[in-house]
């Protein structure tokens, strides 16, 4: 028997509830960066991922990609400019070649400690510098965190710039580094990563320089005798998006990305925070000695190598960062 004409009514409304029901497929979004998932990086994707679900629930999908799976920096940020990659963590290190205004914070004793740093990137001036970032086909969310350098050395303490000089010390290859260092008396001797241990067994170097999750990790304890918390390299990371994929998301969208970019800077500097902490305390109990220094002290010594980053950089950008309170 022909199902009756109710039969037919019931029929299309149950199918055309199925098509209302059934949910939206969760669009798949890229997420790239160069550290492990353990790392400070890795801790702000994860802040993004969980703040992106909580404002749109199975609307995204976020997928990672970190340990420089999608190519390194310069091929990310590429990548973003391009539309391939979605997202990204990247640190200023890269950044130079797209938004030379970034490399105004390789400025070594520029900035006083983490609080300073911080009301910088978070107020006129960071902000300024982020929205520079659309001007090279990128978007600038929120700057994220890496943390200071750290000078450690097997020769003496170092507390004041009258300490540093002579110290042969292992650089990377900044100029903007070299020539402070250069200016402190410092050896300046740009190597590759990898033959650092080497150099320091065999006393070709007498030191180097890089954050305490680096000394910690790479077990420097048991290469170098002095950790001296020179704070003298500040250095920021920064959450961007790709136009194409900013420029495809609604109004809401846009303010939820926004909301997760910034969760993801705040797990950056928590990460950063203990670190910086728990770092100290591991190296001390691994017998480095570990010392404060006259901070101020180096900013003045540098002060005679200030026009060379007034030309490079603009005296106002420079002075607005050093005057922020």
């Amino acid at each position: 028997m022909r199902p009756n004409w109710f039969t037919k009514l019931l029929t299309a409304a149950c199918v055309a509830g199925a098509f209302v029901a059934a949910p939206a497929a969760a669009k798949n979004v890229k997420f790239a960066y160069a550290l492990s998932t353990s790392s400070h990086y890795g801790a702000g994707a994860a802040a993004f991922v969980e703040t992106l679900e909580a404002e749109l629930p199975g609307k995204f999908k976020v997928e990672q990609f970190p340990n420089s799976a999608l190519g390194g920096e310069r091929e990310v940020l590429e990548g973003l400019q391009l539309g391939t990659i979605d997202l990204a963590v990247v640190s200023t290190g890269a950044t130079v070649n797209f938004v030379p205004a970034t490399g105004v914070f390789d400025i070594p004793f520029l900035f006083r400690d983490l609080s300073h740093a911080r009301k910088v990137l978070d107020g006129e001036v960071g902000q300024n510098l982020l929205a520079e970032f659309s001007k090279r086909g990128l978007v600038g969310l929120a700057w994220g965190e890496q943390g200071f350098r750290q000078f450690t050395n097997n020769v003496r303490p170092v507390v004041t710039p009258e300490d540093a000089k002579g110290l042969k010390v292992r650089t990377m290859e900044n100029p903007v580094h070299i020539a402070a260092f250069r200016e402190l008396g410092i050896l300046a001797t740009p190597m590759a990563w990898p033959e650092v241990a080497t150099a320091l067994q065999q006393g070709t170097i007498d030191g180097q320089e890089n954050p305490m999750s680096v000394i910690v990790s790479a077990n420097l304890p048991q290469l170098q005798k002095y950790l001296s918390l020179t704070s003298h390299v500040y250095g920021p990371a920064v959450v961007l998006a790709s136009p194409s994929t900013w420029g495809g998301l609604s109004k809401e969208e846009q303010a939820a990305f926004q909301k997760a970019a910034d969760a993801a800077a705040v797990a950056m500097r928590a990460y950063v925070d203990n670190v910086e902490q728990s770092g100290i305390e591991a190296v001390k109990k691994a017998g480095m000695e570990v010392n404060e220094v006259d901070h101020a002290a180096f900013s003045k010594a540098l002060d005679p190598i200030y026009p060379q980053y007034y030309k490079q950089f603009g005296q106002e950008l420079v002075e607005s960062i050093r005057n922020t309170q």
